[in-house]
């Protein structure tokens, strides 16, 4: 799987000439309400600007088989073929749901994502998965699929609320604990509430490079792939949980608080740093708060946990540190473990 990923600010340059060369007979963009409205105005190329433009709605809750249905209809009543190019335009729900359609309308059309949201530029648009949320579950129906290009730009980030920032800034983090204490550490020097844009562009480039090499080395997650999944067994059942109590948190909050409490399960398990753990709650206190829980919510989390896709029956599969730069993959915890790490959780952030 060789992603075509293109980190520029002169996105106008390069979608022309992707374009000029793709000989496409239709062209259609697929964009959410608040995209529509703030970004595509600022995409001045002549393909897009006479696309056919599908809008959905904004937020997670889109994310749904009803608007997969929505965007498929409107493809096949517009007159999409086989030779068509879909353009995602948004972010991670976006080019989630895009993907997911082009890679399944007349099975399968090329489709580009321009992510919009830090978030969407170092995870959703980048890794060759698509899909939706279903049942309640978080990408719970998906295929694997490669777009044809993704353009990686921080033009349109001054368009997003500080948090929306720190909310891709925490996969970013989770890449710097995977790839190694240099990286890491430079991340938490880095001011994402004030960043300057070509600076920021080249920390993405490293971030998402340290994506694609794992990707490109195990595309459909058989194996190393598995390490892009740190803090997100956790992570995956806090954000499930938030939107089923009606107190919906970003994806990268989450990410955050699961990168605390599996960090505190690897200590445990495969003695990991606390002093690093400490350092990271910290700064995930500072930055992003905390979603509170009690005792009485374990059972809840635990069954949310249980339908990680890494899991094998109903043992539930983490991929841990030992150090900075040094995962493991697979390990299977003990529930007892998991809620010693959200007791820590509960006790580092005073809930």
């Amino acid at each position: 799987m060789n992603e075509n990923v293109v980190f520029t600010n002169h996105i106008d340059d390069t979608l022309n000439h992707l374009c000029d060369v793709g000989c496409y007979d239709r062209y259609f963009v697929l964009c959410d309400s608040n995209t529509c409205n703030c970004v595509l105005p600022r995409i001045a190329v002549p393909c897009i600007a006479h696309a056919e433009v599908i809008t959905i709605n904004a937020g997670e809750e889109a994310k749904s088989l009803d608007t997969l249905r929505y965007v498929w209809n409107e493809l096949s009543t517009r007159g999409a073929t086989r030779h068509s190019l879909l353009v995602n335009v948004g972010g991670g729900m976006v080019t989630d749901l895009g993907g997911m359609a082009a890679a399944t309308f007349k099975r399968g059309i090329d489709f580009v994502n321009i992510p919009t949201t830090l978030l969407g530029a170092v995870d959703a648009a980048v890794g060759g998965k698509v899909g939706i949320n279903f049942a309640g579950l978080k990408n719970e129906v998906g295929v694997f699929a490669s777009p044809r290009m993704v353009i990686v730009s921080t033009l349109f980030f001054d368009t997003l609320p500080c948090s929306e920032l720190l909310s891709g800034y925490a996969e970013m983090l989770k890449h710097g604990l995977i790839d190694g204490d240099r990286h890491y550490d430079e991340l938490l020097k880095f001011d994402i509430t004030h960043y300057e844009a070509d600076r920021l562009l080249s920390l993405l480039r490293y971030s998402v490079g340290v994506k694609q090499r794992i990707v490109a080395q195990d595309p459909h997650e058989k194996g190393l792939r598995k390490v892009l999944n740190l803090g997100h067994t956790v992570g995956h059942a806090i954000e499930s949980h938030s939107h089923q109590h009606g107190r919906a948190v970003a994806h990268g909050y989450a990410v955050a608080w699961g990168l605390v409490c599996e960090l505190s399960i690897a200590h445990r398990v495969l003695s990991f740093p606390s002093a690093v753990i400490y350092d990271l709650a910290r700064y995930v206190e500072q930055h992003y708060g905390a979603y509170v829980i009690t005792c009485e919510d374990y059972d809840e989390l635990m069954a949310l946990m249980r339908h990680d896709k890494k899991n094998i029956g109903e043992e539930i599969n983490f991929t841990l540190l030992r150090q900075i730069g040094d995962c493991v993959i697979d390990n299977y915890v003990q529930r007892q473990e998991i809620e010693i790490s959200l007791d820590f959780y509960r006790d580092l952030f005073h809930l």
